[in-house]
């Protein structure tokens, strides 16, 4: 065989491997070729600036649900974490005094104590995911509410806080430097450590992976803490960034969130994940959302985009990657 057979082999063994990744990655170069055409703003370097840092949140948040999806597991309650976490945040800096860097770390503890308790019900008591993320889903936006009153609370102004969200190192913004950072650490994470091996193994056959060894109480329980710590960490970004804490951020987040990884082709029934994936969906998502506003479509459309989204990536999940699931029963 000639090298450009060998390669051209290759790069068709690699697609085969990882059909959902080439799909979505079709599907995101074809939103920019569409978009890109309706408006002449849509492909230039500020705009896809502005789409990164906009999209950082979003993608820390995806890149942590890519372990709990993984395991089979679900996390709903990152959206009520992000808005206590910011809601905390501006109050800490506005209403208490405190110095940014113990703001940073206690929102990050916060977030990881939201994750243990969710990966404690889950992993040790054995409740579903679904019931006990729900139910904190539920908690957290109250205490959400009862902290704030419903009310915004502003950060200070110039306050050394808000260059997390908006601050810019060479030209490149602040939040996209973390979330690329995250991206990094998540796909080490996944493809080149024991950790990712045991969460696949988990996601894959709990009780074979129990059974050979893997601690699988406390590896799910850390999958949590991790989602945890992300939803805490976007929602101090998101803070920083608008200059303001609310109880009403990251409403609807948890299933842009799941949109993205699942688009991304994670399996919902667990076993298989990919970081990859995951920046891939969330750019499609992000990238939909941008080019349906520079188009002057009604923002109204982007739920509907992202529900529709949803049903696709469920459906291509039950197609593609797990096609026995949609085959029981009959």
């Amino acid at each position: 065989m000639t090298n450009r057979q060998i390669k051209r082999s290759f790069f068709r063994s690699k697609l085969s491997q990882s059909p959902g990744v080439t799909s979505i990655a079709v599907f995101l170069l074809a939103c920019c070729i569409i978009f890109g055409v309706i408006s002449e703003h849509f492909l230039t370097q500020s705009n896809w600036l502005n789409i990164i840092r906009q999209s950082a949140p979003l993608l820390i948040v995806a890149i942590a649900m890519t372990f709990v999806i993984t395991t089979g597991g679900i996390d709903l309650s990152v959206g009520s974490t992000l808005a206590l976490v910011g809601a905390l945040t501006a109050m800490a800096l506005q209403n208490w005094g405190w110095p940014w860097y113990v703001v940073l770390f206690s929102g990050i503890l916060l977030g990881a104590l939201i994750g243990a308790i969710n990966g404690f019900f889950v992993a040790y008591e054995g409740i579903p995911a679904f019931i006990v993320t729900l139910a904190t889903l539920a908690i957290i936006r109250g205490l959400a509410l009862l902290i704030t009153q419903g009310y915004s609370i502003p950060m200070p102004k110039d306050d050394p806080f808000s260059f997390l969200g908006r601050g810019w190192v060479m030209n490149i913004p602040m939040p996209a430097i973390i979330a690329v950072v995250v991206l990094i650490f998540g796909f080490l994470l996944l493809n080149n450590m024991r950790f990712g091996r045991y969460i696949i193994a988990i996601g894959s056959n709990q009780e074979g992976a129990r059974r050979s060894g893997i601690p699988t109480q406390k590896v799910m329980m850390k999958a949590y803490i991790l989602a945890g710590v992300a939803a805490a960490l976007a929602g101090m970004i998101t803070t920083a960034r608008l200059g303001s804490g609310s109880s009403n951020q990251g409403e609807g987040f948890e299933l842009q969130v799941i949109a993205a990884v699942v688009l991304g082709s994670t399996s919902l029934f667990g076993g298989f994940g990919t970081i990859v994936g995951t920046l891939l969906g969330v750019l499609s998502i992000c990238a939909m959302q941008n080019g349906l506003i520079l188009s002057h479509i009604s923002p109204f459309y982007t739920q509907i985009a992202t529900g529709l989204i949803i049903l696709l990536a469920i459906w291509l999940n039950t197609k593609i990657l797990n096609p026995s699931q949609s085959n029981k029963g009959k």
